[in-house]
């Protein structure tokens, strides 16, 4: 895409994430986009063939798209009892990690103490180029003696928004800054007994500032092809719950795309 393309694909997708078009919305026609976005009737539909393709919108009728509803079937059964918590000790704490008994009591059971490892907040972005490349990093970690691949991430500062975050950690790993990301979801890796909250970002585009300014974190940076991430998986390749949630979601709205006949 041409930079009008590529700045018209950017309102659109930020339009979607801030809500100014709706779950469910249908959005201006192609008429009203080409005067508003600036862009012929050939790039405008190119622009919105790729948000098909990625599921941020969809068909709707002829020449009209609208944002998926994202509706759930499935209902949850309601609240059940919770475990009531009667207090917590702390065995070990330092800046990176804290260790915790507390002390619970579970419905129908006996109180008992549980360990809890307390981490920090994460945020983790996946960034694909124009060629169905994402952009990520080999890396040697030494509590699994492993070198495999990772998307670039890191810890959410105090006070510091987890889509910033992704944004600086992605720009300080890997050279390259995301022209735009998307959150996700947020999930708990090890949520039986570690508290670690992680933001999955995922977006296109990105341009490259300078070199690496993490040394310690930036291992050998490369864009690899959508297409060669089941091999690794299958090879034990790519580390971390992290990279393997975003890329799991890369991957499915891929086949979905294609199921649906999208460009």
């Amino acid at each position: 895409m041409g930079p009008k393309s590529a700045r018209a694909y950017r309102m659109i997708r930020e339009r979607v994430a801030s809500g100014e078009y709706e779950p469910g919305e249908k959005i201006p026609s192609e008429r009203k986009l080409e005067t508003d976005l600036g862009l012929g009737r050939t790039q405008l539909r190119i622009v919105l063939g790729k948000l098909v393709e990625e599921n941020v919108l969809e068909r709707y009728a002829r020449s009209s798209y609208r944002v998926p509803a994202r509706e759930v079937s499935t209902e949850s059964p309601g609240e059940l009892e919770p475990w009531q918590i009667h207090g917590e000790r702390t065995i070990y704490d330092n800046r990176w990690v804290k260790l915790a008994l507390v002390d619970v009591e579970p419905p129908g059971v006996e109180r008992f103490e549980h360990h809890v490892v307390r981490l920090h907040h994460v945020a983790i972005s996946a960034v694909q180029d124009d060629q169905d490349r994402v952009l990520m990093l080999w890396r040697y970690r030494f509590v699994a003696d492993q070198w495999g691949w990772e998307l670039p991430g890191g810890i959410v500062d105090e006070g510091e928004d987890p889509h910033a975050t992704a944004l600086r950690e992605c720009e300080e790993e890997t050279g390259w800054r995301p022209d735009f990301l998307e959150h996700v979801v947020t999930y708990q890796p090890m949520i039986g007994m570690v508290d670690s909250p992680h933001e999955i970002y995922v977006g296109r585009g990105a341009k490259f500032v300078s070199e690496p300014t993490d040394t310690e974190e930036a291992g050998h940076v490369a864009w690899v092809p959508l297409s060669d991430i089941p091999g690794m998986m299958a090879r034990g390749e790519l580390l971390g719950s992290g990279t393997l949630v975003a890329l799991l979601h890369l991957l499915a709205s891929r086949k979905a795309a294609i199921s649906t006949g999208a460009p």
